[in-house]
C-alpha cells in the first residue's frame, strides 16, 4: 500500500524546504498539503510556488477535511517551516486551524509528527514550546543543515534537511550522502 503524508506549511521563512519536500515526497507517496495564508505570502516573496504537484491541497480553514479526523489513516505529518505561532498552538493543544488540528491528531494517534522550526535566535518561550511538543511526541528538526558533504549551493543545503526528514519518515531516497567518517 502506498504511504500517505501531510505537509503543513506555515508562516516562517524557508518555503524552499517545504517545496523540496513536496517535490520528493509526492513522487513516492500520496501527499496532502496545507499552506497557511501567511505561508503563501512568504512563499511568493521568496519566489516559491507549491502548485503543480500531484497532491491534495486544503485551505487552512477547512476544519472538516478528512485529515482532521483521527479515523482518517495516514503515515505522518511534517510542518515545514514551522512558525513559532504554530509551534505554540501544537505544544498547547490549541487546534484552531487545519494545520494545528492535523498535528494534534498525529499526537493523539501517536503518528509521526515532525516540526521544522526556522527561527533564530530562540527565546525561552520557543525552547519551552519545543520541549513541550517533543514530550507530547513530536520530533523537532530545526532547519540546520550540516556541512560535512561540502555543499556547493543552497539546493545542497536544502536537500540535507529534506533527507533527514525523509529518514525519519522511513522514506527511501538518495538526496544526500551519508556520513562515513572523515576518511571515507
Amino acid at each position: 500500500m502506498k504511504k500517505e503524508y501531510v505537509i503543513g506549511v506555515t508562516g516562517a521563512s524557508g518555503a524552499c524546504y517545504a517545496r523540496r519536500l513536496l517535490d520528493v515526497l509526492s513522487a513516492r507517496a500520496t501527499v496532502h498539503v496545507i499552506v497557511s495564508d501567511v505561508a503563501q505570502r512568504i512563499a511568493r516573496h521568496e519566489g516559491v510556488d507549491f502548485s503543480g504537484f500531484p497532491a491534495q491541497y486544503y485551505e487552512n480553514s477547512q476544519m472538516f477535511a478528512p485529515i482532521a479526523s483521527g479515523s482518517r489513516r495516514y503515515d505522518g505529518m511534517v510542518v515545514i517551516p514551522c512558525s513559532q505561532k504554530t509551534l505554540a498552538g501544537i505544544a498547547h493543544g490549541y487546534a484552531d486551524n487545519l494545520i494545528t488540528r492535523t498535528a494534534d491528531v498525529c499526537l493523539k494517534e501517536r503518528r509521526p509528527l515532525i516540526l521544522v522550526p526556522r527561527e533564530m535566535p530562540l527565546s525561552e518561550i520557543h525552547l519551552t514550546n519545543m520541549l513541550r511538543a517533543h514530550r507530547a511526541g513530536a520530533t523537532i528538526m530545526p532547519a540546520s543543515p550540516p556541512f560535512y558533504h561540502h555543499p556547493e549551493n543552497i539546493g545542497d543545503l536544502v536537500d540535507m534537511v529534506v533527507a533527514r526528514i525523509l529518514d525519519h519518515l522511513h522514506v527511501e531516497h538518495d538526496l544526500a550522502e551519508r556520513w562515513g567518517g572523515p576518511d571515507a
